[in-house]
């Protein structure tokens, strides 16, 4: 893809998620010199030291490794390895995940998937029309064409059965509560082809995250990768690769 094509691509994470660390740094920072130009002890220099060089480091890692407003890469090279086929992203919200693999995947063909209610609402702001916003982004990405918006409750899909090749969901499902995950789980079972691939990415509670946000991505609490692969394994699906990269478990499952 040329340079160009993501010059103009927004996908309306808070601002705090990249730049949150900076205010924590000047103020640590001030004080710190205010410190040493009053001689105060040594004890409040060491407090104000660490915190601006965490709060520095944790810019870093959050602009360099995390990238939570940049493009996304697929976690596994796995994931519908044949290149082509129709893929359902499951929560697709201002569609990180949809381009992540329509631009890995480019004989692919994917429907992008969102109620496009509250909880987009809380995640990227409020916006005239959502679906308007999912779109400009696909449009800048370069990869509309092979793209369709579908607005829907991911609890209750409005597909046939075996109507997908592939199904990838991105820190969507981690926002339902356990009841909901398992019914999205089963209905993920339900139109995704037998053998097809299904890539669901998660907050993780690894050490990228845990460094640079703490506990402010924990979505009121992770549930591990125990309870998720249970949870897969029961809604149909057999596990064939798990990992983690910064900030994401992720699970690729086979439809038995």
């Amino acid at each position: 893809m040329p340079l160009f094509a993501t010059a103009h691509i927004d996908f309306g994470y808070p601002w705090w998620l990249s730049y949150g660390h900076l205010p924590i740094l000047a103020g640590a920072a001030s004080m710190l010199v205010l410190a040493y130009a009053r001689k105060w002890s040594r004890w409040p220099m060491l407090l104000f030291g660490a915190i601006v060089l965490w709060s520095g480091a944790a810019f870093l890692v959050e602009r360099f490794v995390i990238d939570v407003n940049g493009r996304a890469a697929l976690p596994t090279q796995s994931f519908l390895r044949s290149g082509a086929g129709r893929v359902l992203d499951i929560g697709a919200g201002t569609g990180r995940s949809s381009i992540m693999v329509l631009q890995s995947r480019p004989q692919a063909t994917l429907v992008a998937l969102d109620l496009f209610g509250e909880s987009f609402e809380q995640h990227f702001g409020r916006s005239e029309s959502p679906q308007q916003r999912l779109l400009a982004n696909l449009k800048a990405a370069g990869v509309e064409e092979r793209a369709t918006i579908a607005s829907a409750d991911m609890r209750k899909l409005p597909f046939e059965p075996a109507a997908f090749d592939a199904i990838v969901s991105a820190y969507a499902m981690d926002h339902l509560n356990r009841q909901g995950s398992d019914q999205s789980l089963a209905e993920a079972a339900r139109v995704i082809k037998p053998g097809g691939d299904f890539l669901l990415m998660l907050i993780a509670d690894e050490p990228w995250a845990k460094f640079t946000f703490g506990p402010l991505m924990a979505h009121g609490g992770t549930r591990g990768a125990d309870w998720w692969t249970a949870h897969v394994q029961g809604a149909g699906f057999q596990i064939v690769e798990e990992g983690t990269r910064p900030l994401t478990l992720y699970l690729l499952a086979r439809r038995l």
